[in-house]
Formats: C-alpha cells, sequence, structure tokens
C-alpha cells in the first residue's frame, strides 16, 4: 500500500503514518514524480490539479479536515474515487469553545461594555436570562450537533437546522425552507455551521436576514460563503461619525442586525478594502474557530486507511450534496 501526502505539514503527517502503518510505503508530494506516481490513497488538504493528473491508480482520497468544498471543486479530482473527510477530529471543543465565547459576547453585553469603553462611559446593561435567549444552529453535523447540545445544556433554549429531518435530545430540531424560517424568527444568536454547497451559498441572505428578530447576532465559524456579505452589512446598519461618536440608540446599535462574530469568509484572507474590518459592531478573527488537532486527526485517518486495505466500506462524501 503505497499512501501519497499533501499538505502543509506533510513530513509531519508522513512521519505519523508511517510509524502507524510500518508496512506501507508513505511519502509526500515534495518526492519526484517517479516515486509518487502510483500511489493508492491521497491524504491532503487543498490537493493541486496537478497532482490528480498524474495519479491513474488512486483507491482512495482522505481529506484533512470538514470542509470539502475545495476538493470537490478542483476540476481534476478523478470521478468515482471515495473520499473520507475527517468527522469532529477533536475540532468540537475548540468550535464549542468558539461558539460559547460568541454567544456570551452579546448575551452578556461584552459589545456594548466596548463600546462604552471607548466613550468613558459607566452604564451597567440589564442581564437577558439564558432561558430568553434562543440560538439557531443551522448545521447539525457531528459538530454542529455537539455545538447545539453544549448550549442547551448551558441553559439555552437550541433551535437546529439541517437540510434533511434530524432528532436531538434536547434541541427543536427543523428542515427545509419552512422549518428555516420558523427558526428565524425565534432567535437572538444565530450560528452557521453548514458545508458550502451549492445549496447553502447566501443563505444568510436579505431575506433570511429580516427573519430574524430586531437585534438579533450572527455567529459564523463555518463557511464564508454561507453569507451575503452585502446583505449583511446593509443590516448592521451604516458605519460613519455618528455611529463611531455613540450618537445611536445609546447601545451603539444602529442597524436591524446588532452585530456580528465572524470567522470565515468568501475570500481569505479578508481583503484590506473590506468594510466588515472597520464596522464597530463585527469581531473578526482568521479563521481559526476549530484547528485540527493532528493526534485525533490521525486515530481517523489510520482506521480508514486500515479499513481500505481491508476491503470494508467506509462512509464516504457524496460529491452531489456537497458533504
Amino acid at each position: 500500500m503505497q499512501i501519497l501526502i499533501h499538505s502543509a505539514d506533510a513530513e509531519q503527517w508522513q512521519t505519523a503514518i508511517a510509524k502507524a502503518l510500518p508496512t506501507a510505503t508513505v511519502i509526500s508530494s515534495h518526492v519526484t514524480l517517479e516515486a509518487r506516481h502510483n500511489a493508492d490513497y491521497l491524504v491532503a488538504w487543498q490537493p493541486p490539479g496537478w497532482l490528480f493528473e498524474e495519479q491513474k491508480g488512486l483507491k482512495g482520497i482522505i481529506n484533512l479536515g470538514a470542509g470539502v468544498d475545495a476538493l470537490l471543486n478542483n476540476p481534476a479530482l478523478p470521478a468515482g474515487v471515495p473520499i473520507v473527510k475527517l468527522r469532529d477530529a477533536g475540532m468540537a471543543d475548540p468550535m464549542i469553545d468558539y461558539v460559547r465565547y460568541a454567544v456570551l459576547h452579546f448575551q452578556r453585553d461584552f459589545d456594548r461594555y466596548a463600546r462604552q469603553q471607548a466613550r468613558i462611559q459607566w452604564q451597567e446593561q440589564p442581564l437577558a436570562p439564558k432561558a430568553e435567549w434562543g440560538i439557531g444552529v443551522l448545521g447539525l453535523g457531528a459538530i454542529g450537533a455537539r455545538v447545539a447540545q453544549t448550549l442547551a445544556a448551558d441553559g439555552f433554549p437550541v433551535h437546529g437546522w439541517s437540510r434533511r429531518p434530524k432528532a436531538l435530545d434536547g434541541i427543536r430540531c427543523y428542515h427545509g425552507e419552512e422549518g428555516l424560517a420558523t427558526l428565524l424568527g425565534q432567535v437572538k444568536s444565530l450560528v452557521t455551521l453548514l458545508p458550502n454547497t451549492p445549496a447553502t451559498r447566501d443563505i444568510i441572505n436579505a431575506e433570511t436576514l429580516a427573519a430574524l428578530p430586531p437585534g438579533a447576532s450572527l455567529i459564523n465559524p463555518g463557511r464564508g460563503s454561507l453569507i451575503d456579505e452585502a446583505a449583511l452589512l446593509e443590516a448592521l446598519g451604516p458605519v460613519d461619525a455618528e455611529t463611531r461618536s455613540g450618537k445611536d440608540d445609546g447601545n451603539g446599535d444602529t442597524g436591524r442586525l446588532r452585530g456580528a462574530v465572524l470567522d470565515a469568509f468568501a475570500y481569505e484572507p479578508l481583503p484590506a478594502d473590506s468594510p466588515l474590518w472597520r464596522h464597530p459592531r463585527v469581531l473578526i478573527t482568521p479563521h481559526m474557530a476549530a484547528p485540527t488537532p493532528r493526534d485525533a486527526a490521525l486515530e481517523q485517518v489510520i482506521d480508514t486507511l486500515k479499513a481500505w486495505q481491508a476491503g470494508e466500506q467506509v462512509p464516504s462524501v457524496d460529491p452531489a450534496a456537497g458533504y
């Protein structure tokens, strides 16, 4: 069995996989064409097209991440080769931390206190009870389900949405267009953890943002393609001298949407001329919500390779669905 690795830290993956599978030949994409041209399996993150073009006998591809949109959009991706993506692999815990912080950022008024500090203003905000702070989680895959259930255990009423019907303990689950419309009207914080597919692109648009209650907040640690950024800016309201000086509703809220915490964007790095950088009610992080821990991911990679080698079926990505 020959395993080809392609990633920014390919040598570390190569060492770890070779140690776990001592009978396999494990190489990185940095070796010569002669050494890498007959790989059985590819373990990769965002491999280039030329790598696929030179591989004629791939039996399986392991995607070193939960998002497979870049891989599926590669025109050189060979048809019919099963693709396995990482499912959770230790990413859920940091994602939970990120979403928890973002929810509390608004529920405990840290956004407003930051603006008050800039104005040298001492004013306590009334505490919003958790039981009255509905949270919507769009996307109930392995990570989304854990995020939703953790927030519910924290005492928040959580509403979850997926394309197909799902049932999760402690979560009010919805699906389909009608279900999405019902969910949007009940939440004060909306969390987007959907994959990037044709069906989810710009799912956060002018219509969905208008369906949120006034003063709701948006949290996107998922995919940048989910959000129509122009519609988001419109919902957030203007950025001008009055907004920055505090001439607003007293809390710095000038638009229908209270604020947004954003970790993923349509173009990354986020271009320097994006107005999102300068909006006073947007908190930006550089796609760091849930890095992949190598040890947890390695276990999934090894299990998949062993199963393939034994001729077993492994749950794989549906290219038509996009996940």
